[in-house]
C-alpha cells in the first residue's frame, strides 16, 4: 500500500512518500521517512520491502558520499541514477532488492531532473512518476494537472490534490505523508500531511 511520486518543475524537483510501515495486516509506525536526502542536492524516494529498501537506499548513500570523498566532486544525479541501476542489475542475478526508485536532484548547469528505478533494473529520465498502490490515482492526476513551467506553489498544490485523491479512494490509505524539495537550494524537508499523529511514548 505504499505511495511514491515525484515531479519536476521550473527549476526544482519534488518528491513525495507516505510514511506507513505495515506489515500485513499491521501498521508497525505512521512517521517512517522514505525519502532520503542522499547528500546536499539529491533526493531519494523508495518503496519495496522494508529491510531491502532501508539497506539498499543507505548502500546509495554510503557509496555517493564515498564518490565525492574520494574525487572530491560529487557524482551528478544522472550518474547516481546509472549507479544505481547497476547495483540492482547486479544484485537481480545473485539476490534481488524488492526495491522501486524515485531519484531527483539538481546539477548546477544542468537543472533539476528525476529518474525512474524499479526493481528489476529498468531506469528512465522522468518529468512526473509514481510507485504503488496510489500511483493508479497520482499519475492520472498528474496527465491532467502537470506542465514543466510549474512554480512551487502550484506543484505542491498538485500534490496535495494527489494525496487527498489517495486518502478518499484507496481502501487502505496511508494517513500521513511527507514532501521534500531539491532546488539550487539545496535538497530539504518541505512539510509533512498529517492525519495522524504518532503517540509519544517513553520507557520508564
Amino acid at each position: 500500500m505504499e505511495c511514491v511520486f515525484g515531479l519536476v518543475g521550473k527549476g526544482f524537483a519534488i518528491v513525495a512518500a507516505d510514511t506507513s510501515a505495515v506489515n500485513s495486516i499491521l501498521v508497525h509506525k505512521s512517521n517512517e521517512d522514505k525519502v532520503m536526502v542522499l547528500d546536499s542536492h539529491k533526493l531519494l524516494g523508495a518503496s519495496g520491502e522494508p529491510g531491502d529498501r532501508v539497506q539498499f537506499t543507505e548502500y546509495i548513500q554510503k557509496n555517493v558520499h564515498l564518490y565525492q570523498f574520494r574525487n572530491g566532486i560529487p557524482l551528478t544525479t544522472a550518474a547516481t541514477a546509472n549507479f544505481t541501476r547497476g547495483e540492482l542489475a547486479t544484485a537481480l542475478r545473485k539476490n534481488p532488492y524488492s526495491v522501486n526508485i524515485l531519484l531527483a536532484g539538481y546539477d548546477k548547469g544542468v537543472g533539476p531532473s528525476m529518474y525512474y528505478i524499479d526493481y528489476i533494473a529498468t531506469m528512465h529520465k522522468i518529468e512526473k512518476g509514481a510507485f504503488g498502490y496510489g500511483s493508479y490515482f497520482c499519475l492520472s492526476m498528474m496527465d491532467r494537472l502537470y506542465h514543466p513551467d510549474m512554480s512551487i506553489e502550484e506543484a505542491i498544490e498538485l500534490i496535495d490534490k494527489c494525496i487527498i485523491e489517495i486518502r478518499t479512494r484507496l481502501v487502505v490509505a496511508p494517513p500521513n505523508f511527507v514532501i521534500k524539495i531539491v532546488d539550487q537550494d539545496g535538497a530539504r524537508e518541505y512539510a509533512w500531511r498529517e492525519s495522524i499523529k504518532s503517540p509519544d511514548v517513553s520507557m520508564a
